[in-house]
């Protein structure tokens, strides 16, 4: 596997993405060390790689990725993956407000727990979240898939149009448009298959035990 290391300290976003988007189609795995938080890492990048980013990451990492996997070792800021159609973005800790901000497909998954509005406006692709989520998860959904292992705070699913949310912890309340419904086996088999797949080990008892939050219709 042929490797690039990319050293982000005192880079702008416009050089390190400029950096990125020149090595990108010259080796299999890019490690990005020492990014400081900083916003619109990898943004429209369309390569098929791996990014490997070393420390935090600020707002819209991931945003308009079509097909890279990208690995982040600690936080990302707000709208995580926001409006990735192909790829996968891993982030080990937690995440600010609308973390898989309107996906078209590919995956975004939070370790830890995020801020409001995840999965915000979704049309498709995945999004799994280990902790908690708080405000509005769902707001405004149109497809896909939204996963959430710990608790939610308000108005879970406001106004969604279609796509489905699936929660293990507790929900405060449902918003405009939404109902809980239980599970079905199949249901229970994916969740199985794609939470196992991401290093997630649940009991098997927990399956059966997450909601499902659907559009009223």
């Amino acid at each position: 596997m042929k490797e690039y290391v990319i050293d982000a300290k005192d880079m702008d976003a416009k050089e390190l993405n400029r950096t990125i988007k020149k090595q990108a189609p010259l080796y299999d795995r890019l490690v990005i060390e020492n990014p400081e938080s900083g916003h619109n890492i990898c943004a429209g990048l369309s390569e098929d790689i791996d990014i490997q980013i070393n420390g935090s990451a600020g707002y819209f990492v991931g945003t308009m990725v079509n097909g890279a996997r990208i690995h982040i070792s600690g936080n990302a800021g707000w709208f995580a993956g926001d409006n990735m159609t192909e790829g996968e973005l891993i982030i080990e800790g937690t995440a600010g407000d609308g973390a898989g901000q309107g996906i078209y497909g590919g995956t975004v998954i939070v370790k830890g727990s995020t801020g409001s509005r995840t999965g915000e406006i979704m049309k498709g692709g995945t999004v799994i979240i280990g902790g908690n989520s708080g405000y509005m998860t769902g707001l405004l959904m149109m497809g896909g898939r939204l996963i959430i292992l710990g608790d939610v705070t308000d108005d879970v699913g406001e106004s969604i149009m279609r796509g489905t949310i699936y929660v293990l912890g507790d929900v405060k309340s449902l918003g405009k448009n939404a109902v809980m419904e239980k599970t079905t086996v199949r249901d229970q088999d994916e969740l199985r298959e794609i939470l196992g797949k991401y290093g997630f080990d649940l009991e098997d008892v927990e399956y059966a035990n997450f909601k499902k939050i659907v559009n009223a219709q």
